[in-house]
């Protein structure tokens, strides 16, 4: 079986490099609508199963697809990744002292047998309070400028983060410890 990662993201491939699987990377260009009237989980479990429909559509029939989206969500509302340092600064400016959800969309397809698992990962992070200034400063870096929630935890985002509630690597991107679980339970793939 291959093993196709539906993601461009260099985080995702690094964390799914570290599990020592025999990937290959495929970008999905699916146009990332949200609507609404759905649960933040729903709305990132469906952009994951969007991302690997797409790229399935490409693979051969002997290929595992992975999709993943990744949402922060804040009072219930979607932060998604900032349009410019303005959107950037007032989606941090909002983060500031208080806690929010990471959730992570994730979809696993087998097309030999068109078997598929959908599922998500929840994680609570809560943030310190930080001045205008240190956001002004942590904008410079353009680290926010490409994230959900405009901060990278594994980044200069972590000296803004003051605690967290579940998996790390869901908030970096890929929930590795449930996808290892999805890979063996469902799928056969043996990590270790």
């Amino acid at each position: 079986m291959n093993i196709v990662l539906a993601s461009a993201s260099p985080r995702r491939k690094e964390l799914l490099s570290n599990l020592n699987l025999d990937f290959k990377i495929m970008k999905s260009y699916i146009e990332e609508f949200v609507n609404d009237k759905y649960t933040p989980e729903s709305i990132a479990m469906s952009l994951s199963f969007q991302k690997a429909i797409d790229v399935a559509n490409k693979t051969g029939k002997n290929s595992i697809v992975i999709g993943a989206d990744t949402i922060v969500v804040l009072d219930e509302k979607i932060l998604g990744k900032p349009k410019d340092e303005q959107d950037a600064f007032n989606t941090l400016n909002q983060l500031s002292g208080k806690c929010h959800k990471v959730i992570t969309g994730i979809s696993v397809l087998r097309l030999s047998d068109n078997k598929k698992i959908i599922d998500y990962e929840v994680t609570k992070v809560k943030m310190r309070e930080f001045s205008e200034d240190e956001i002004k400063r942590y904008i410079k870096t353009t680290e926010p400028m490409d994230k959900a929630g405009s901060y990278a935890i594994q980044g200069y985002g972590s000296l803004l983060v003051e605690q967290i509630n579940g998996d790390y690597f869901n908030v970096v991107g890929l929930p590795v410890s449930k996808l290892g679980q999805i890979l063996y339970r469902h799928f056969d793939v043996n990590i270790i």
